[in-house]
């Protein structure tokens, strides 16, 4: 089974990679499944129905949010009535959704985790004990899971990965925006990167307007962030998985550059 998780898409750019790379992409990679992280896809901050349903008609099979989660009011419905859509696992007991999900087709049956950190985060629930006993449950379905962290430290990140090793197929980071170069497989034969990297406008700071960036942190002013549009790109991480014994056979970073930029 291939799978592909596309990196934070951010914005109207984001969106615009999505829609020219992800169908070829697709055939070219004979990719089964393909999973989103969409926490800054409408406008740099959560996501919409709208731009939900314009994304899987590019090819997307599932989404994850993370801190951003709430931030189109309309989520709190969307994501009940979504099955595969999830915000992170390890929020708190009522929180609307849930933090996993399945895709099934001729490739097998894949479990999609979710899970954020605490480190320079939000205090929500441990997400290493929250998702050592999920994915427990979920190894009743599946063995081929992969999780998405969506986490701020690189250490976080590479310790739930080697936490779990041998118990799901693949760890693979985001949130960061800024691709790693360690992709690698795990003694237990879990793959492995701390971060996939940004789907979005390279000419920014985080996918963001460079001038009001700067002086929220130069200046301390509290500007209103706008996404960037130039120099996009699209960056994703595709992992190979024996669906029998859900270990990871290869795993490798995919990148492609649009030549164009947006307007406005």
């Amino acid at each position: 089974m291939r799978v592909l998780l596309i990196g934070d898409i951010v914005g109207k750019a984001g969106r615009k990679a999505v829609a020219t790379v992800l169908p070829g992409l697709r055939k070219e990679l004979k990719i089964d499944y393909v999973i989103a992280d969409a926490d800054n896809v409408s406008g740099g901050f959560g996501l919409t129905k709208k731009n939900a349903d314009e994304l899987r008609v590019c090819g997307v099979d599932g989404f994850t949010l993370g801190n951003h989660v709430w931030d189109q009011k309309e989520t709190y419905t969307t994501i009940e009535d979504d099955p595969q859509m999830a915000r992170p696992e390890n929020f708190p007991p009522g929180s609307p959704g849930s933090g996993h999900f399945y895709l099934d087709g001729s490739a097998g049956l894949l479990g999609i985790l979710h899970l954020q950190g605490r480190v320079f985060m939000d205090p929500i629930d441990c997400p290493f004990r929250v998702g050592e006993r999920v994915v427990k449950e979920m190894r009743e379905q599946t063995k081929a899971i992969l999780i998405d962290m969506h986490a701020e430290a690189t250490s976080e990140k590479q310790a739930i990965g080697r936490y779990l090793d041998g118990t799901v197929s693949a760890v693979i980071g985001t949130h960061t925006h800024v691709v790693t170069c360690d992709e690698q497989i795990f003694p237990g034969g879990t793959g492995y990167q701390t971060d996939a990297g940004m789907t979005g406008p390279h000419e920014s700071v985080l996918g963001m307007k460079i001038p009001g960036s700067i002086a929220k942190l130069v200046e301390y002013k509290k500007l209103r962030f706008e996404t960037a549009t130039g120099d996009i790109q699209f960056n994703s991480t595709l992992v190979e998985i024996d669906s029998e014994t859900g270990r990871c056979i290869s795993i490798e970073r995919v990148s492609r550059k649009l030549e164009e930029h947006l307007e406005g």
